[in-house]
């Protein structure tokens, strides 16, 4: 059993090395999560080395408070009475945390502080406390009215349909959340379960829930079936139960449904405002829905680099907002593909930049975090850094769990060279969207770049299960191959990821995202700059600003800049699309 498992944010990481020196001088073993194993998921091993800590040590800072990870542990640990908890930068702990004593720990961290030395004792009373002789330490108790909503089974015999099955899902986890006197677990974390055969006694007492929602969805033509059933998490007994049989328009009714018969099973009481926010859909039109829900998927499943994959966004966004034209989410992720395409290639006249839909998504709702992005590209990369963060800054205090939001965020701050604050926004992306392999594998080109190899790996490892099923259904998908290649390069599998560099360049050569991104591994794990340079030629040839920024900035590209043939490009390159000349090293 660990005695003590360090959670901190990366800014603060040599205050966890101090600390974990400090607590091994006093005999205790540590755990961190440098210590991850690269075959094994990083949500599993988090959650097995919580259980089986004695006490959980939390470094709070300001980026702390940020951190969707940190809190979740502090969380957890919470619920098991065993976190202890420091302060290193005058940052208080946020609520419920903030009812729990902190210490405030100096910036030396030496040993033989007051707050160190408080730490200390508060870690060798929990140890000692501790049963020797148990196998792990207790699960937290669950929380009566707590719930989590397993994502609903597709069955509707296609999987195409699976985008309809997840939107269900997410909308009724939505809905929930909306009520102030139910705890939710989260959508990123009840999607960890999709697809698995579970005991859902089992998933209650893992997730500390008083009651699970599980259910399928099967869709045929203008019919849909929903069937729902509400389980006590303690003894397995159906709380609520029903199946639904309607015409597909029918499927707001039903969500409402679902979700009123579970607050009234939990004997819960709706505020006036909670229930008008749960009733709220941003459309009255079910066609409008179910065709944003397919637009949604494609934009986070789809060959990311193909212009087809904006090209069929934008279609489905712009149906969606002729059938209803006050439907703002689908102008928002219209305006985010049009601007991901126009600033994608070059030649781009005739395209709309994404700005005018954008605009129309902000004065129908302008609460919505998505159409800021566009807003935040244009500004980027015209030369206006401070309103872009300004346009970002927006949209995260919209939206903080907004997946487009973090991710966009992270791909605009990477061309800053914030390579930093890119990986965090980018670790929380892979959090909010689990079959989002995209923000997976920038992740991984993000922790390349910082030269965290044991991050590196241990990305790789999560991608090479992701993208299998990707793969499977659309086999040519350029960024997948690419960022499966990636991973392979990464774990030392070398020749079956040239494989995957071979079959990607086959089968879609003229997506210059995909061959910006196989130069990553030709460079640092094949020392081949000169393939690198061999694919890189065309994409800086025909890239837009977005490319062109991205190879001005990315430090993976860093051994080929004291290369005058890479040199030569990427001046041209630059000077074609209007940015400034490159500097001879990106920083």
């Amino acid at each position: 059993m660990t005695d003590v498992f360090i959670s901190y944010a990366r800014s603060t990481e040599p205050h966890a090395d101090q600390l974990a020196d400090a607590l091994r001088d006093h005999g205790f073993t540590v755990w961190r999560d440098e210590q991850l194993p690269v075959h094994r998921s990083y949500s599993e091993v988090i959650e097995e080395r919580l259980r089986l800590a004695k006490a959980v040590v939390v470094i709070w800072s300001a980026d702390a408070i940020r951190s969707q990870w940190v809190r979740a542990e502090a969380d957890a640990a919470r619920l098991a009475g065993k976190l202890v908890q420091v302060s290193v930068d005058d940052t208080l702990p946020p609520m419920p945390f903030n009812q729990i004593q902190c210490a405030r720990l100096d910036e030396s961290g030496d040993d033989g502080s007051p707050a160190l030395d408080k730490l200390i004792e508060s870690v060798t009373a929990l140890a000692a406390s501790a049963e020797p002789a148990a196998a792990e330490a207790p699960r937290p108790a669950a929380r009566e009215r707590s719930i989590c909503v397993l994502p609903f089974a597709n069955m509707s015999g296609d999987a195409e349909q699976e985008y309809f099955s997840d939107g269900i899902s997410e909308d009724i986890t939505t809905d929930l959340s909306k009520v102030s006197a139910l705890a939710v677990t989260a959508r990123n974390t009840a999607f960890t379960f999709k697809g698995q055969s579970v005991n859902v006694c089992d998933v209650a007492q893992q997730l500390s829930v008083g009651h699970v929602l599980e259910g399928s969805v099967r869709k045929v033509g203008n019919r849909v079936r929903i069937t729902a059933q509400l389980i006590d998490g303690s003894s397995g007994d159906h709380v609520w139960a029903e199946r639904f049989d309607r015409d597909l328009t029918d499927i707001f009714a039903i969500q409402d449904e679902i979700s009123h018969s579970i607050v009234a099973a939990l004997k819960l009481k709706l505020l006036p405002a909670e229930k008008k926010a749960i009733e709220n859909r941003g459309t009255t039109s079910v066609q409008a829905y179910n065709i944003y829900l397919m637009a949604r998927q494609y934009w986070i499943t789809g060959d990311f680099g193909d212009k087809r994959r904006e090209d069929r966004v934008i279609r489905l966004c712009r149906r969606a907002t002729e059938i209803d034209p006050d439907y703002a989410q689908a102008w928002a992720l219209m305006g985010l593909a049009q601007a991901n395409l126009y600033y994608a290639y070059s030649g781009n006249e005739g395209l709309e930049d994404g700005l005018a839909a954008a605009e129309q998504a902000l004065a129908l709702d302008p609460a919505i975090a998505e159409a800021h992005l566009p807003l935040a590209w244009h500004l980027a990369l015209h030369g206006r850094p401070d309103e872009a963060d300004t346009e970002i800054q927006t949209a995260l205090r919209l939206n903080s769990e907004c997946w487009e939001a973090n991710k966009e965020a992270a791909r605009i701050f990477y061309r800053q060279g914030r390579l930093d604050e890119a990986i965090k926004l980018l670790e929380k992306a892979t959090q909010l969207a689990d079959s989002d392999f995209h923000s997976l594998g920038m992740l991984t080109g993000a922790y390349l770049a910082r030269g965290d190899h044991d991050r590196v790996r241990a990305c790789a490892a999560k991608m090479t299960d992701l993208v299998e099923p990707v793969l499977e259904r659309d086999p040519d998908n350029g960024a997948a191959l690419a960022f499966v290649a990636l991973s392979f390069a990464a774990l030392g599998q070398l020749e079956r990821a040239r494989d995957y560099i071979d079959r990607a360049i086959l089968l879609d050569p003229d997506n210059l995202y995909m061959r910006f991104n196989i130069a990553w591994p030709l460079i640092a794990f094949y020392d081949d700059k000169e393939g690198a340079l061999e694919l890189l030629e065309p994409a800086l040839a025909k890239g837009g600003r977005n490319l062109i920024s991205l190879a001005a900035a990315d430090r993976n590209l860093n051994p080929l800049r004291d290369d005058p043939r890479f040199r030569k490009m990427l001046d041209a390159a630059m000077a074609r699309v209007g940015l400034q000349p490159a500097s001879p090293a990106a920083t």
